[in-house]
């Protein structure tokens, strides 16, 4: 996919965290429909934990992707599916964060 899959799929996030609190993000690569960008800045200021929780939930209100498309195998809908990439995307960030702080 050359320079598109540099800045689109897969979601992919730099965070710092003061505190277990998020104090800066970056998006470094985001869903094609735009919904990575809406929802990363809504998480400065929270806690760690709650973010990883609050992006998917937020995700899946600002994802594009037909909600009634059920994934037979999967039983997620391509909304459910945005939500969670986007927490385990988030989720590796802190952990990431976490790692360089020691």
């Amino acid at each position: 996919m050359g320079k598109y899959s540099e800045y689109f799929g897969s979601p992919e996030f730099e965070v710092k965290l003061q505190d277990n609190i998020i104090v800066d993000i970056k998006v470094v690569r985001g869903a094609p429909c735009g919904a990575t960008s809406e929802v990363a800045q809504d998480l400065i200021g929270l806690d760690a934990e709650e973010a990883i929780t609050k992006i998917g939930l937020k995700t899946q209100f600002n994802c594009t992707a037909d909600p009634a498309g059920w994934d037979p195998i999967g039983g997620k809908s391509p909304v459910h599916f945005a939500g969670e990439i986007h927490s385990r995307a988030l989720k590796k960030a802190i952990q990431q964060a976490e790692k360089a702080k020691t």
